[in-house]
């Protein structure tokens, strides 16, 4: 089946045509900046934007950068404040005129390294962590998906989630070497693994095509790798959420 996958981050907003059977991209990847406001209908209109790009008309799967409860926004994260308890499905599906699937944009990724990539038949307590404008991530255990594990919102130091300190988007912004950011990340997946104890990590986001730059400061026991879907996990993951049953609240 061929479904439009949408991918929205904080920076872009990108989507492209999936085979869900294959998990491959038939078409390439359409990108759009995120409007610098982030609100509601700023990016509405650029989500009916990429609709259009395709002149597509089917369902449509979208990964959204905030927690998402039976399509509502439940929290604002690095969006604008207006996003807090709106109806994402809604406010997409008229936008475009479609019916639109909504799930929390690290979900989306890890369903796609779990059913395409190298999570696939891991048991256990799987957790992928995408490393971008924030750090999402998404848990898994026998395979089966857990919404809407935020675990980059645990609260560090003077920080009032680890993210702030330790994504990818600070590593640009303060300009930090692989290694100096590298030992920031390394903090963030002990305090993961204190915390719930995985037993496999996979990392994903565009961050992790250079996994080989900063894997020696990952000093935690537990086994990481990087996901090798790279950007458009996210968008992989987006589609099939559109096809396949993925609970959106647990």
């Amino acid at each position: 089946m061929q479904i439009l996958g949408i991918d929205i981050g904080g920076s872009g907003m990108k989507g492209a045509i999936v085979n869900t059977i294959t998990g491959e991209l038939i078409t390439e990847r359409f990108r759009i900046p995120t409007p610098k406001s982030r609100t509601p209908d700023a990016m509405a209109e650029v989500f009916k934007d990429i609709v259009a790009h395709f002149d597509y008309s089917g369902p449509i799967g979208c990964g959204f950068p905030s927690i998402i409860k039976h399509g509502i926004c439940k929290a604002s994260g690095n969006l604008h404040d207006e996003w807090d308890h709106v109806n994402v499905e809604e406010l997409f599906s008229k936008a475009c005129k479609q019916s639109v699937t909504v799930i929390n944009d690290a979900d989306a990724a890890g369903y796609a390294v779990m059913n395409y990539g190298i999570g696939q038949g891991k048991s256990g307590l799987v957790v992928t962590i995408t490393i971008g404008t924030g750090l999402g991530s998404g848990a898994f255990y026998d395979g089966k998906l857990i919404p809407n594990f935020e675990l980059g919102q645990i609260p560090y130091k003077k920080y009032k989630k680890i993210e702030q300190w330790a994504a990818n988007s600070v590593k640009e912004k303060k300009n930090l070497s692989f290694k100096k950011w590298g030992k920031r990340f390394n903090t963030f997946l002990e305090l993961v693994d204190t915390i719930i104890c995985p037993d496999f990590i996979i990392l994903g986001g565009g961050t992790s095509d250079d996994f080989d730059k900063f894997k020696k400061y990952i000093k935690i026991e537990t086994p990481v790798a990087p996901a090798h879907l790279g950007n458009h996990a996210g968008i992989i993951g987006a589609a099939c959420a559109a096809t396949h049953k993925i609970p959106k609240s647990y």
